[in-house]
């Protein structure tokens, strides 16, 4: 285990779809060899409204995203983030509590910052990814193959993304919580050595 200076052994990375967290997580966890977990594995949600292969998406993520308005598809899949604390927290605990324990890396949207304000930050790191709505809806519409046409299911999604971004960075704003804004770095290798910095003064 790579074990930082001030004696970190799990990193926490939250923010929303398409910001980079995941990227972000497997080169930090390759420079530190620690292991890397995405919430989203934790359960399933309704997430992105489109697929490669099979090029069909499922019935209830057309449901889901067709009959909800952008407030209440907020509301839901923060309602199924909370559903996740207890299984989050027991990762955390379980990683951050044993000095044997290999070094962790938990990235994901569940990483609500009131989730992150209320664990027990020992031997813990957190920070909260961002970046701008520029950035983060141009990533979705080349990912997704939208481009700049109309598709209302990704425009949904589009926009949840967004308002959650400016309302979960507020909250972590609010709450003291790092915030990373991931556009401004020129590089990976750039945002990655920023995060290390600032692991190491955790």
């Amino acid at each position: 285990m790579n074990t930082m200076d001030a004696g970190v052994r799990v990193l926490l990375i939250g923010g929303t779809s398409h910001v980079g967290k995941s990227t972000l997580a497997g080169a930090l966890g390759a420079q530190l060899g620690w292991t890397v977990l995405s919430t989203d594995s934790l359960a399933r949600h309704p997430g992105r409204p489109w697929r490669t292969a099979p090029d069909v998406v499922p019935l209830h993520v057309v449901d889901h995203y067709s009959n909800l308005q952008i407030d209440e598809l907020i509301a839901d899949v923060q309602a199924h983030y909370r559903r996740l604390r207890p299984r989050i927290e027991g990762l955390i605990a379980e990683h951050a509590h044993d000095a044997a324990a290999e070094g962790f890396v938990l990235e994901g949207s569940a990483l609500l910052p009131e989730l992150l304000a209320a664990v027990d930050r020992m031997h813990v790191a957190a920070f909260w990814l961002t970046a701008s709505d520029e950035i983060i809806e141009a990533r979705i519409r080349t990912e997704s193959g939208l481009g700049t046409g109309p598709n209302l299911l990704i425009e949904k999604f589009i926009g949840r993304t967004l308002a959650f971004n400016r309302e979960m960075t507020m909250e972590a704003g609010r709450l003291a919580l790092p915030v990373i804004n991931a556009g401004r770095f020129d590089s990976l290798d750039d945002l990655v050595a920023h995060s290390l910095a600032l692991l190491r003064r955790a």
